[in-house]
């Protein structure tokens, strides 16, 4: 990324000699995605409105599908901030309790658990061992929730005592996905679907399943190898739901963003809940606290996300009423530092 800005820099200088077009200093931080490559789409919204929208590269190098606002991406664990909500909504409906242990609504985890409650698997403080780590060598096939609950209900071991301290944990949101099914009466899928998607308008997100409903305008992930691009789409741990499942566009994502600024979907209490510090997070490159499925540095809530030939992120500044979103199907550059860039001009308004 360092590389990013000295060019950004030099194209800069360069453009201000003889009389050359200044470069579009957004183009030039989104160059890496430009071309018959994989690609990104980039929105930025101020006060509602969308002031940049714009798309880069190849949403399926085998097809030259070029990206698009509508392009659906995985938008890994950008996902648990959707799995949070719905926790939130529960509660709201008086279907759960925040406090209530997990092993009330999972009960073959094991009595080492007894502790943890669902409070503290939305931020991170449950201390249950991460499921990736447990994976048998040489599993080919993909891990699914009810594995990981397998896996967790014959492992006694856990971290530390619950609410003691913080570490990131996609077995946490896993294990809340499963939550809000036993607590809804309906798969993850379909409550995602009917609560939040569609109230909301995000008619082209789903929570997307192997034999499931398709994704539309759908991006593939790849990664570089050797100098060359690969299809690296999925993974034996692609298929884990609450984590990082879902499939949506910056288009829909604007309709989230917004949702988040009033009670048209969460109370003024769950979204206080969401975007509180209720943890300071350690062993991440970034200064942060977390909320319910965020995390908030300054001003701003975001979270990124990482899978398999994806890199997201969305960050915003609710004070300024500011959101960049940048999803991208490739393994590389990591974007949260390039969507702080981007939102510059728009932050240092009057």
């Amino acid at each position: 990324m360092h590389r990013l800005f000295v060019g950004l820099a030099v194209a800069t200088l360069l453009a201000g000699c003889g009389g050359t077009k200044p470069v579009d200093p957004v183009n030039l931080l989104m160059a890496p995605y430009t071309g018959d490559v994989p690609g990104a789409s980039l929105l930025v919204i101020k006060d509602g409105k969308a002031v940049l929208d714009r798309s880069y590269g190849l949403a399926n190098l085998e097809d030259d599908d070029e990206t698009k606002p509508a392009t659906n991406y995985r938008l890994a664990s950008i996902s648990k901030q959707f799995t949070a909500a719905a926790i939130l909504l529960l509660a709201e409906q008086g279907r759960l309790k925040l406090d209530d242990p997990v092993r009330q609504w999972l009960p073959s985890l094991p009595e080492t658990t007894s502790a943890v409650t669902l409070r503290q698997l939305l931020d991170h403080t449950g201390g249950l061992v991460d499921y990736e780590d447990l994976i048998p060598p040489g599993t080919t096939g993909q891990v699914s929730d009810n594995d990981v609950l397998s896996i967790l209900s014959a492992t006694p071991k856990t971290y530390f005592a619950p609410g003691t301290a913080y570490r990131y944990s996609n077995t946490g949101y896993v294990l809340l996905g499963l939550v809000v099914e036993r607590a809804s009466g309906y798969s993850l899928p379909l409550y995602l679907k009917q609560q939040i998607f569609q109230p909301l308008g995000m008619n082209h997100t789903l929570l997307y399943e192997s034999g499931g409903p398709e994704v539309d305008d759908r991006a593939y992930g790849y990664s570089e190898v050797n100098g060359q691009w690969t299809r690296t789409d999925q993974s034996v741990t692609s298929a884990t739901r609450g984590d990082g499942g879902i499939y949506s566009s910056v288009e829909d994502l604007a309709k989230w963003d917004a949702a988040l600024y009033d009670n048209r979907l969460l109370s003024d209490a769950s979204r206080k809940l969401a975007f509180s510090p209720h943890v300071k997070v350690t062993g991440e490159p970034y200064e942060a606290s977390y909320g319910y499925g965020w995390r908030i540095t300054g001003d701003t809530l975001w979270h990124s996300g990482e899978s398999i030939g994806f890199r997201n992120v969305i960050v915003r500044w609710p004070k300024q009423h500011l959101t960049v979103i940048l999803l991208s199907n490739r393994n590389e550059p990591e974007p949260y530092r390039t969507a702080l860039e981007i939102a510059k001009p728009w932050l240092q308004e009057p």
